[in-house]
């Protein structure tokens, strides 16, 4: 990876996460992994923010949520689904009415990242 490259061409991600992906996004701030040199700057208002990563469960209760926070987002906007049950509801898809079966019926998703939970350094590599 080119390091120069990605500090010209840094995202600043808005911070929603509902479980436990999102332990493994929050570590990328840490000192093992140290994103922050990349300039991947973590915001809390989605007005700041280029880059929404979902990573968890997405219940039909947060929908809404996540869908108002999309739409307040600024152009260019890129999302990133992290993790099974983000991507396709995961373990809870079968058995809960309340799950949703991905992401993707909800918001457009640019790239999506497997695993439950991904690590950290798949963000990384991809």
């Amino acid at each position: 990876m080119n390091s120069n490259w990605s500090r010209l061409s840094s995202l600043w991600p808005l911070l929603y996460g509902t479980s436990c992906c999102f332990i493994e996004f929050a570590s990328l701030i840490g000192s093992r992994f140290d994103f922050d040199r990349f300039g991947l700057v973590p915001r809390s208002s989605p007005r700041q923010a280029d880059l929404i990563l979902t990573a968890g469960t997405v219940t039909m209760k947060m929908a809404p949520s996540l869908v108002r926070l999309y739409e307040q987002m600024p152009e260019p906007k890129y999302v990133i689904a992290m993790g099974a049950c983000t991507i396709t509801g995961g373990m809870f898809s079968t058995d809960s009415y309340s799950t949703v079966r991905g992401v993707d019926k909800l918001i457009p998703v640019d790239v999506y990242l497997p695993g439950c939970p991904p690590k950290p350094n798949i963000l990384r590599d991809s």
